[in-house]
């Protein structure tokens, strides 16, 4: 076995259905925030101290999490309002909400120019609404969008090459938007599987890991986007996320509820470990090498460590 479980933290019981989405770690703090969607709310966590906090309330249908800890920015996407929030990290009261496109979802930054894309999901009657937003992040103000091809997903920040990726579900492609000329698709990636759903970026080999709807892993190279290497997973996937560290990959695999474990030099599949049923969304401390899955049946966060 690879993870091993280290505790459980409690967090607050659902109010109506929708269960945990993304969630990101403040490493200078420790802190760990959650969408609680079925609560229209962030829950932070304590994870130094294994214990939740408090929650930050009024956000509509919150899906997306995103931290920028060279800013200590807070950002949220709340499909129910057509906003983005924002909020330094340990003042929840000055969050400022910023509207963009229909239902954003995927979260992205660029620290340097303090640009924030949104993935907007869109409308699927208004093909027209499938976009992205950029928000400057310190005049909290939408500056620019573009129209992309299909419904979003994930979305992630490629430093070395200043270049935003997007999952698009259908047509199936990542999609290359670049930070100084976000008005339009820098690039597309088909991608040979269905439904491009989570997204991760190995930098220093220079890849891309999108987890994808039908259960298929897909191993993209840069900058070209050519497909290296398939392998199959335990089912249809949410989040990805990889561990330069350890050199591992996790995916988080809600039906039936497991956490498979890759070795990123081989794709060899270590482990598929059992969570929770509908658990779909995982978050990665790089302080500690701790992985959070967020478990709705129980509303709690379980951890894990990876002996490897």
């Amino acid at each position: 076995m690879s993870l091993e479980p280290v505790g459980y933290i409690d967090l607050p019981p659902h109010v109506r259905d929708g269960g945990f989405d993304h969630a990101a770690v403040h490493r200078a703090s420790g802190r760990l925030f959650v969408a609680h969607t079925a609560n229209d709310a962030v829950d932070i966590i304590d994870i130094r101290g294994n214990r939740f906090l408090k929650s930050v309330p009024g956000l509509r249908e919150v899906a997306g999490v995103l931290i920028s800890d060279e800013r200590d920015l807070v950002f949220t996407s709340n499909r129910g309002e057509d906003v983005v929030g924002i909020f330094p990290q340990g003042r929840e009261e000055e969050l400022v909400k910023v509207s963009v496109g229909v239902r954003p979802n995927g979260l992205a930054f660029e620290p340097v120019r303090g640009v924030l894309l949104a993935a907007n999901v869109g409308d699927p009657a208004r093909p027209e609404s499938h976009t992205i937003t950029i928000v400057d992040a310190t005049k909290k103000a939408a500056v620019a969008s573009a129209r992309v091809p299909g419904r979003t997903r994930w979305a992630l920040f490629d430093a070395s090459t200043s270049r935003f990726y997007v999952n698009i579900r259908d047509p199936a492609l990542v999609v290359a938007i670049e930070a100084g000329d976000p008005t339009r698709l820098a690039a597309s990636f088909p991608i040979p599987a269905a439904g491009p759903h989570g997204l991760a970026l190995d930098s220093l080999r220079r890849r891309l890991y999108c987890a994808c709807d039908d259960g298929t892993l897909v191993v993209l190279g840069l900058p070209d986007g050519a497909p290296q290497t398939m392998r199959r997973l335990s089912g249809p996937p949410d989040v990805v996320l990889f561990d330069p560290a350890s050199d591992r990959l996790y995916v988080a695999v809600g039906d039936p509820g497991v956490i498979d474990v890759f070795d990123a030099a081989d794709f060899e599949r270590l482990e598929s470990y059992p969570t929770e049923k509908g658990a779909h969304t995982i978050a990665f401390d790089p302080e500690t090498s701790r992985i959070f899955a967020f478990l709705p049946a129980t509303h709690r966060a379980a951890a894990f460590v990876d002996e490897g």
